[in-house]
């Protein structure tokens, strides 16, 4: 369905030799080296392009489980406002780094009437079923998010770095059903305590998507299917912004546990893609390990971060910047005098 490229290897390739011949010991700049050579093959140039414009897209929505979270459900329209005041955790991070930030409403449960046109321009629905007795979407919701995914990343198609957020109470109750359905895990093993639940909470989460897991048997093997029926549009449409960003060849930063449950179902759905993704930072939530051990990506960051926004995402991009600057800036040991 997709033609994703593959990134430059004789870029590479070239930016490998010319580490190598950096003033410094070899590989003594360790993962900092990986990143700048895959910066480089991204970008089909040594040393990579300045990454100067780096965006931040939150994808909104409810959840049908959101009962089992610490939080009320009306805490994820509250969010957009915050966002959109610029007074949220990834707003304040992001503006350390100079990254912009957009928030699309895709699925928030409220009316929205009076926030800008463009936050809502991409909205498939209110809410999403609750996985463990019912669907998350309707037949046919799963392809329209993705478009939107898809639509939202041509919107943001002269980025040098995009990164997806998520809001939504009851999101990782979905997202471990996601990459259980994804991975064939059970939900034990993939289920945390996403905004703070106590022990007895985290006994209801389990069931639930225990319960979401048996509910769906034999329905998950087509990617859509899986998002209809244990996703959520937000998820389908983080899935379309990742796939189409590997399209137009763009460098992701993945975020926590939401971008990584999306990104295994991107995968699925385009495969390849995820050579132009990077995992920003390491959750606590457990689901994101197994996805990202399945996508072969290893975090950035481990700052025992679990806010998503695409916070510790944006963590990382000094890094990335660092790993092009290497690149860029260091002097060659055969110009040594």
């Amino acid at each position: 369905m997709f033609d994703v490229p593959v990134p430059d290897p004789a870029a590479r390739t070239a930016a490998q030799e010319r580490l190598d011949g950096l003033v410094k010991p070899l590989g003594a700049l360790g993962r900092l080296e990986e990143i700048a050579a895959w910066l480089a093959a991204a970008h089909g140039t040594v040393p990579p392009r300045p990454l100067d414009d780096v965006r931040v897209v939150v994808f909104a929505g409810d959840h049908g489980v959101s009962a089992l979270s610490a939080y009320p459900r009306e805490v994820t329209a509250a969010m957009v406002r915050v966002f959109l005041a610029g007074k949220s955790g990834v707003n304040v991070l992001a503006a350390q780094v100079g990254a912009r930030v957009r928030v699309a409403d895709i699925a928030v449960d409220w009316d929205g009437a009076d926030v800008p046109a463009s936050v809502t321009a991409h909205k498939i629905r209110r809410g999403s079923g609750s996985i463990d007795v019912e669907d998350a979407l309707l037949p046919g919701e799963a392809r329209a998010a993705f478009e939107a995914g898809r639509a939202i990343a041509l919107e943001e198609r002269e980025a040098d770095v995009l990164i997806p957020g998520d809001m939504g109470i009851g999101n990782t109750a979905m997202c471990a059903a996601l990459v259980a359905a994804s991975l064939g895990l059970p939900a034990a093993e993939v289920v945390g305590t996403g905004t703070g639940v106590d022990a007895a909470g985290l006994q209801r989460k389990t069931a639930a998507v225990e319960a979401a897991l048996a509910r769906t048997t034999g329905r998950t093997e087509d990617p859509f299917e899986r998002l209809t029926a244990v996703g959520s549009a937000c998820a389908a449409a983080t899935a379309g912004f990742l796939v189409q960003a590997a399209v137009l060849g763009i460098p992701v930063l993945l975020d926590g546990v939401f971008s990584g449950a999306a990104a295994l179902v991107a995968r699925d759905i385009a495969p390849g893609a995820e050579r132009w993704w990077l995992a920003g930072h390491r959750s606590t939530e457990p689901s994101q390990a197994f996805a990202l051990k399945a996508l072969g990506l290893e975090p950035i960051l481990d700052f025992g971060m679990r806010l998503g926004e695409g916070s510790g995402a944006v963590q990382a991009v000094p890094t990335l910047r660092a790993a092009r600057a290497i690149l860029a800036d260091m002097g060659l040991l055969a110009d040594l005098a």
